[in-house]
């Protein structure tokens, strides 16, 4: 972890950072702006548009949270600067996705339709063109929060192995199996 650590981090243009005393790390941009607290055993310094993490020994604990925060202030300097993107697929016929504001409804072959509530950071688009399978494409500066919801919703109806249908990230590939072998 600590040769990712030690790696500096070049800021973009429109994108500020500032830590406070209290090892607080500010990342401010044109998607938003994120806040995230540093263990004091790591020192963050911003020097003309660089940033450089710097850890007080060799420890195993203080090498881990040294690569550890050196990606977690890289994705959030990611995230205000251009943001995120997560793309998922419905697979299976009468599914469907449709949003309402923050509000995403899913039909997914159960008895009742599952409402689902997004936090105000994240912004939903669904899309079901004719021949096509629904899509949920959702938008955040937060990578670590567009991770969770989307895990969340694909949790809701996991891809099966059998016929692959269920929640998938667009572009991933499933593990088939075969059915039962015909006859004697």
């Amino acid at each position: 972890m600590s040769r990712i650590g030690k790696l500096p981090i070049v800021l973009p243009k429109g994108v500020d950072v500032t830590v406070s005393s209290n090892n607080v790390v500010t990342v401010k941009g044109p998607k938003g702006e994120l806040k995230r607290t540093i263990d004091q055993a790591i020192t963050v310094k911003v020097d003309a548009g660089i940033v450089t993490l710097s850890r007080p020994t060799e420890q195993k604990r203080h090498k881990a949270l040294h690569g550890l925060y050196r990606s977690l202030i890289n994705n959030m300097i990611i995230g205000v600067a251009t943001g995120y993107k997560s793309e998922q697929e419905l697979v299976g016929v009468g599914y469907r996705a449709v949003a309402k504001g923050q509000i995403l409804e899913l039909t997914l072959g159960y008895s009742h339709n599952i409402v689902f509530e997004l936090p105000t950071e994240i912004k939903l688009v669904t899309t079901a063109e004719k021949g096509q399978n629904p899509k949920i494409i959702m938008e955040c500066s937060d990578n670590e929060l567009l991770g969770l919801v989307s895990a969340k919703i694909r949790s809701l109806r996991k891809p099966e192995p059998y016929k692959g249908k269920g929640i998938k990230y667009t572009g991933e590939v499933l593990r088939r199996k075969a059915g039962k072998s015909a006859g004697k």
